[in-house]
């Protein structure tokens, strides 16, 4: 039986945080969770983020720094004995070894309730402690009962310098990498690559396996990987601009798009489309302008873009290019309101610079009518749908942040405050 071969992308994995790659905001210099590593008090945690961002290998870094045992699950494929099983090691090492014990567990979002409710108890007595490993956000898809148990850290797509280093390190590590080949990458295919892959490292590192391991070597017994062995293996067809066009195209179409002009939104489009841009990059272009150009003027348009980005997702290109085209023209020819942009960035700012400011006793959830001066709270149905009564806290009560404009549906819009208001 011929051996096991380990993709590139695992053989590659950092074992160190000297060797692991972005997500700075979490274990740069004197950051929260490189701290914690290094003074070894890390408890039980919960990473989030897109795949390929490093979850796993930090879960297996912390665990080796701590000189820890770690365990893995996977939530799809285990279950409440699985996880019982690894308790009762984890006690047992605990107890006659003093070795901690990480349960790492991926898509940990799958967990039912009573398979998280099966380790509340190991995680409050210190037997184990919890890894947890998600692309969802956990404070909506996990019970609550363990996020509440847990530090949650949420992880960035890794930057296009990011994988770079990562594919350098790649290219020239003779022992885990593909050092001991004669591979002679350009540099506009590692830019390409780092580029396209969409901060997912292990995306980039399979393509950059497959092209070394499917690339006959040349007359100059060299491998030569350029931008079309790389968009080969990743079936796409490379950009015929370089990095800056791209985004000036990128540019000029969100720009055509606010500024009401059809014929030249689909023109970039089409631009893009043919210089080898991923149609679902202007399909999240038009989902975010539907909010931040559109927004309250014609709703309709949040919904359409949405319906594009996913036919393009589902169906793809050509026949998805009617979709897309559809919501552009859509986007463009509806009117425009950045009332929602506004009074976002507005109630941000006050969140932010008015962080401790109480929430009124009569909307706390064991409302308080004695003495806070607020009176009961009115239940909005019992007069109607709606009643005056404050809801801000006492510093920022009279702050207004939507403001509606006189454009599209929003012109039709009815505020509380434009409203009779009744005495109750």
């Amino acid at each position: 039986m011929s051996e096991l071969r380990i993709p590139l992308a695992q053989r590659m994995r950092p074992k160190s945080l000297e060797d692991f790659v972005g997500q700075e905001h979490i274990i740069g210099k004197g950051k929260i969770l490189r701290r914690a590593i290094e003074y070894g008090n890390v408890g039980s945690i919960i990473f989030y983020g897109p795949p390929g961002t490093g979850k796993t290998t930090l879960a297996y870094i912390i665990a080796d720094a701590l000189k820890a045992n770690i365990q893995k699950l996977n939530a799809v494929a285990s279950g409440v004995a699985d996880a019982k099983a690894v308790i009762e090691k984890a006690k047992k090492d605990k107890l006659l070894l003093g070795k901690d014990t990480y349960l790492l567990l991926d898509e940990c979002h799958r967990w039912s309730k009573s398979q998280s409710d099966c380790v509340l108890e190991a995680i409050e007595k210190g037997y184990i402690f919890f890894i947890g490993s998600t692309t969802e956000n956990p404070y909506t898809s996990m019970t609550r009962a363990i996020v509440s148990r847990c530090r949650v850290f949420e992880l960035k797509p890794l930057s296009r310098d990011d994988i770079k280093k990562t594919i350098h390190r790649a290219l020239t590590n003779k022992g885990d990498g593909l050092g001991n080949l004669p591979i002679n990458m350009t540099d506009s295919a590692i830019d390409y690559l780092s580029e396209v892959c969409g901060g997912d490292a292990r995306v980039a590192l399979g393509a950059l396996e497959l092209a070394a391991n499917t690339t006959p070597i040349g007359k100059d017994k060299k491998i030569k990987i350029d931008i079309d062995v790389v968009s080969e293996c990743l079936d796409r067809k490379p950009l015929s601009v370089d990095t800056e066009m791209h985004y000036d195209l990128l540019s000029a179409f969100c720009k055509s798009i606010r500024g009401s002009d059809t014929d030249a939104a689909l023109f970039y489009a089409q631009r893009l489309i043919q210089a080898g841009c991923d149609p679902l990059i202007i399909a999240r272009r038009l989902i975010a302008h539907a909010s931040e150009d559109i927004g309250m003027a014609d709703s309709n348009a949040l919904l359409l873009a949405l319906a594009a980005y996913n036919a393009v997702e589902k169906i793809g290109l050509p026949e998805a290019m009617l979709n897309l085209s559809h919501a552009i023209i859509y986007l463009c020819e509806t009117e425009k309101s950045n009332s929602v942009l506004i009074a976002m960035n507005a109630a941000q700012k006050d969140a932010v610079t008015l962080r401790d400011d109480k929430v009124p006793n009569h909307l706390k959830n064991h409302p308080s009518t004695n003495k806070d001066g607020h009176g009961k709270y009115l239940y909005p149905h019992d007069y109607g749908g709606y009643c005056k009564q404050q809801y801000l806290p006492d510093s920022i009560k009279d702050h207004v942040y939507y403001k509606p404009k006189n454009n599209g549906r929003e012109k039709n819009m009815i505020r509380k405050k434009f409203r009779e208001e009744k005495d109750v």
